[in-house]
């Protein structure tokens, strides 16, 4: 009898570990955790000093919550593409682990606590400036843009580039040009990110019939428009510089990332292999991390002088 009871206790215990685990999965955590780092640095940028402890948490939680929220919403939209896709097939909604009511109602709550942090800890402005970023990401990118056209990540992609400008309004409570500039460099470095992936994917978009562009206009065009935007994107990341914004030390860590980026780019142009473009979407996710890690230590240097 005890044991009985015992392997039905590890089950139901097992049941509900994998519960958290999509629940968790559906908020898409290595994202999310990215989009906190541009948000924190957005945060420092905006001071001379260190955060206040209590903006820094209060930031980061309210910013997270409602960004996961967007991200479980884009589990719900997509779920019937989801199911077609060899990259997302098995993910809880399309897998039938967790029903689109249920991932409904945890977004909800999500973007709910999410809001109020920002509102009662932080300040008005970021609270309705990240709730515009879930809205434009959840709504208008996943719901419509995805769907419509094969620009859909470059118009959807601003939503995405918000974090380190509500970083910087946690902090100051007003919007600065150089937190724009910051979202200028996330908005340019999206579309040769995800067109990368695109590329390698090209088969399951085409079978989900999502008109992204290596689909509509097909992988040589896309391939070049990597490459261009790499290379705006490598002069855009020239201007913190060349305003006074950051000092050397960005300067050279932000040249050398490009510059590896660019490589990736013109190896996908005109010498790829059947990974070169999955290594061009993971070398542009190692390059956005660590270019913002460098604007932190010379933001800090240059203030320890």
């Amino acid at each position: 009898m005890d044991k009985s009871i015992s392997v039905s206790q590890a089950k139901q215990s097992s049941a509900l570990l994998q519960r958290c685990k999509d629940y968790y999965e559906m908020t898409k955590p290595k994202v999310v955790l990215l989009l906190l780092l541009t948000a924190l640095v957005g945060m420092c940028l905006a001071t001379e000093g260190w955060v206040p402890v209590d903006i820094l948490v209060a930031g980061l939680l309210g910013i997270g919550f409602l960004s996961s929220s967007a991200a479980v919403i884009n589990h719900v939209v997509d779920h019937k593409i989801d199911a077609q896709m060899a990259r997302t097939f098995n993910r809880p909604v399309p897998k039938g682990n967790v029903s689109p009511r249920n991932a409904v109602i945890f977004a909800g709550v999500l973007a709910v606590v999410g809001y109020l942090v920002l509102e009662l800890w932080v300040n008005r402005l970021t609270a309705l400036l990240t709730l515009a970023s879930l809205v434009g990401y959840a709504v208008v990118y996943t719901m419509y843009l995805k769907r419509a056209t094969p620009q859909n990540i470059v118009i959807g992609g601003l939503a995405g580039a918000a974090p380190p400008l509500l970083g910087w309004t946690s902090v100051t409570g007003e919007i600065h040009p150089h937190a724009l500039l910051l979202v200028l460099i996330i908005f340019t470095w999206t579309p040769p990110h995800f067109w990368a992936l695109a590329i390698h994917r090209v088969k399951d978009y085409a079978r989900a019939e999502v008109p992204m562009l290596p689909v509509t206009h097909g992988v040589p065009f896309t391939k070049t428009s990597v490459l261009l935007y790499t290379v705006l994107l490598t002069l855009i990341c020239l201007l913190p510089y060349l305003v006074g914004m950051t000092g050397v030390i960005y300067l050279i860590g932000s040249s050398l990332l490009n510059a590896g980026f660019l490589f990736y780019a013109w190896k996908l142009k005109f010498a790829s292999d059947e990974k070169t473009a999955m290594s061009t979407f993971a070398f542009s996710i190692v390059h956005l991390m660590i270019l913002f890690i460098v604007l932190l230590v010379d933001h800090y240097f240059k203030y320890s002088l």
